[in-house]
């Protein structure tokens, strides 16, 4: 086993910076591109957590159009003429409805009368 001659966070490989593997039971965490070697000593006192969160509603909301108290729209403002009362400006947010393959959703809803519209991109 060499010493690297770079620094890095002990997550990744200080060669390649790839990703490196959790610790096992070998001697040796082994970089999975470049083959390099680091002791598992130096990753003594390290906690791993991990934690996977699906469609967190508080992530969510902060890209949704939102009225405030006083009853105003809030959000990104987009010039679009509102197709119910011809009012030029709208507030949007979007979201990914189809596969990731194909482009996002975007919702449209008018300052003036609050008609929602929406368009696949």
């Amino acid at each position: 086993m060499a010493d690297s001659c770079f620094q890095s966070d002990p997550d990744f490989c200080p060669e390649c910076g790839t990703i490196l593997p959790l610790p096992g039971q070998e001697e040796f965490v082994v970089c999975r591109k470049c083959d390099f070697q680091i002791s598992i000593r130096k990753f003594e006192g390290t906690v791993i957590r991990s934690e996977k969160v699906f469609n967190n509603p508080e992530l969510m909301q902060l890209n949704v159009a939102v009225e405030a108290e006083e009853g105003e729209l809030k959000g990104p403002e987009v010039d679009r003429k509102c197709s119910r009362c011809g009012h030029d400006g709208m507030v949007y947010h979007t979201r990914q409805t189809r596969s990731a393959d194909e482009g996002q959703t975007v919702f449209y809803t008018c300052i003036n009368c609050r008609f929602q519209e929406k368009e696949d991109s």
